[in-house]
């Protein structure tokens, strides 16, 4: 039997079912870091049993070995020339890491970025030196912003061959370095563990992308190295602040009519905890765009988003809120957050009062700070005030109810978000691309705690859907995988959908197809402008899967939508649903 080690995301604490004398897949669903209490499923695979080996081949398979024994299990990319020997090598390791071949590279910064937002791990992009290294840089800019830990592999040129010119050769280094934690060129044998394991660690440590540049000769030199293990390397996550300073938070919620939680994708795996604190402080609790199902949206007091996607109730409860309790939240300015008298929890010491002053600012962790912090304030039931956040989400549910018209032609956003809502997994693994499809999920569908979303945030750029959900199929094997996209945003990466027929994928892919950029059109007509060039030539995607050898449904009637989406659902092969959508975003 392989015993195996798992680590948790939340904290870095290693389960080692060497160790515990008992396998991580036989705990519980209920089970729970015993350092941190983040749940089960906050815990990625690290590593088989640690076996201290003598590698005796070339740099390549050493750098490919130490991040397999670091947790990294997935190299995304197009192979080429500059990147032959580190191809190879993952060949090598019989599927211990697993290479994922894609069309573009830009899908495969993308995927990787996905991975990271999904699991708290990392995975990696792997391009040519050159036009390889550039086409990533969007996926990786997605990953820097949004602070997803990522490894960024490129090519380059031989060794003699850099500063002289060279058929594709760009200065990588200095390409990169905007982007990055961490931006090595590995230039020695001797470099090799180093490197790897720094590159790892600082992607997890600081959350953004480490990049690696290997040259040409030097993937190919012959090398050996002791792998070292994780364990031992890293440091423990589970910290908080002092109570002190706790007590003091503590003391301005009390003195609160009005408070209100806000929950940012820092809070993500700490649900429960969220609505405990809620619940003891009578709270409405409100989530950023990038935190939507981080609770469950059918629990009492949560009230919705904020920002240009939030609910009515929202908006109301933090504009009359006279305390704001502020969780592992960037303060994006499409969240639009007023300034208010604030206890902040964050991770990051520059996000405690990013954009305005705060009254106690609380550092560390929100797995270990919330259940503290609960533990200080006192117990209140404000009547009146739950009264009023009950009122103000009844009257959301029932506007988006009203919204939801089933007969109307073209079919209403509104609606085919009710039909997703009604139809999709409660453990499905939801990715969002960037457009009006992005503006309806978020205002529209009601998420519940066992779902996962993944989008791109700040950054906020068209195409993520369906690399993001390639990635969670990889990720989630066993679940459910929904990609909610626009035409302009699926047309720019349809390519990739050939990827999840050759992996075998199952994603269920559903296009609101507008036939226009329909957020850009709002925004010319808001600010103004003429209405010009937003209109989009769409083939019928339908058709593109069917010939491709996947599953294509076509969706013109509002009476077809539900057996559309229940036909796509079932379906073993990967899926488009191509949904002619009405481009006006409200009717009258």
């Amino acid at each position: 039997m392989t015993m195996a080690k798992y680590r948790c995301i939340v904290c870095n604490y290693i389960y080692d079912e060497v160790k515990e004398k008992r396998n991580f897949a036989d705990l519980p669903n209920e089970w729970v870091c015993p350092v941190c209490g983040a749940p089960k499923t906050d815990f990625v695979l690290l590593t088989e049993e640690v076996k201290k080996k003598k590698v005796e081949h070339t740099v390549s398979e050493v750098l490919v070995d130490q991040l397999a024994e670091w947790g990294v299990q997935y190299v995304f990319g197009v192979p080429g020339t500059s990147t032959l020997g580190v191809v190879d090598a993952i060949r090598k390791t019989n599927g211990k890491v697993k290479y994922l071949q894609v069309r573009h590279e830009q899908v495969a910064a993308f995927m990787a970025s996905a991975y990271g937002k999904l699991t708290g791990h990392v995975a990696a992009c792997l391009g040519v030196s050159g036009p390889g290294a550039t086409n990533l840089a969007t996926g990786l800019y997605d990953a820097s912003l949004d602070h997803s830990p990522v490894l960024a592999l490129t090519g380059m040129v031989a060794r003699q061959l850099i500063g002289p010119g060279s058929t594709q050769e760009i200065d990588q280094y200095s390409f990169f370095e905007p982007i990055c934690v961490f931006n090595k060129i590995l230039m020695s044998e001797d470099q090799t563990i180093t490197l790897a394991t720094l590159a790892v660690k600082h992607a997890l440590l600081d959350q953004g992308v480490a990049h690696i540049g290997i040259p040409n000769d030097v993937q190919k030199l012959p090398y050996e190295a002791e792998i070292l293990p994780f364990e031992g390397r890293m440091p423990n996550l589970a910290y908080g602040q002092e109570e002190w300073v706790i007590e003091k938070a503590a003391k301005v919620i009390d003195q609160a009519q009005r408070p209100v939680i806000l929950a940012g994708f820092g809070t993500r795996g700490q649900g429960n905890k969220l609505l405990k604190l809620a619940a003891k402080i009578s709270a409405p609790i409100i989530a950023t765009f990038r935190a939507k199902g981080v609770v469950d949206e059918n629990e009492a007091l949560y009230v919705g988003c904020h920002g240009g996607i939030g609910s009515t109730a929202a908006a109301e409860l933090m504009t009359n809120a006279d305390l704001l309790v502020a969780i592992g939240s960037s303060f994006a300015d499409l969240s639009l957050i007023p300034q208010k008298r604030t206890v902040q929890i964050d991770i990051n010491p520059l996000m405690i009062a990013r954009r305005y002053p705060v009254e106690v600012g609380l550092l560390g962790n929100s797995a270990v700070l919330i259940p503290k912090l609960t533990e200080k304030v006192q117990e209140k039931q404000n009547a009146v005030y739950l009264a009023e956040i009950v009122r103000l989400k009844q009257a959301w549910l029932n506007q988006l109810e009203k919204e939801a018209d089933s007969s109307a032609k073209p079919i209403r956003p509104q609606y085919i978000m009710k039909v997703l809502n009604e139809k999709i997994s409660e453990r499905a693994v939801i990715s969002l691309d960037v457009g009006e499809n992005c503006w309806w999920f978020g205002r529209n569908f009601m998420m519940r705690k066992t779902q996962k979303m993944v989008m791109s945030g700040n950054l906020a750029t068209m195409g993520f859907g369906l690399p993001g959900a390639l990635a969670a199929a990889l990720a989630y094997p066993d679940r459910q995988v929904v990609c909610i996209t626009g035409d302009g945003g699926l047309s720019m990466v349809l390519s990739d959908f050939l990827t999840a027929l050759k992996y075998e994928l199952p994603i269920k892919v559903f296009v609101m197809n507008n036939r226009s950029l329909g957020m850009i059109m709002q925004e010319q007509k808001v600010e103004g402008y003429v209405s010009w060039q937003t209109d989009l030539y769409n083939q019928n995607f339908a058709v593109f899967a069917d010939f491709a050898g996947g599953v294509g449904i076509k969706v013109t009637e509002p009476k077809e939508l539900e057996m559309a989406v229940d036909k796509a659902l079932s379906a073993t092969k990967p899926v488009i649903v191509d949904i002619d959508t009405d481009p006006r975003r409200f009717i009258g």
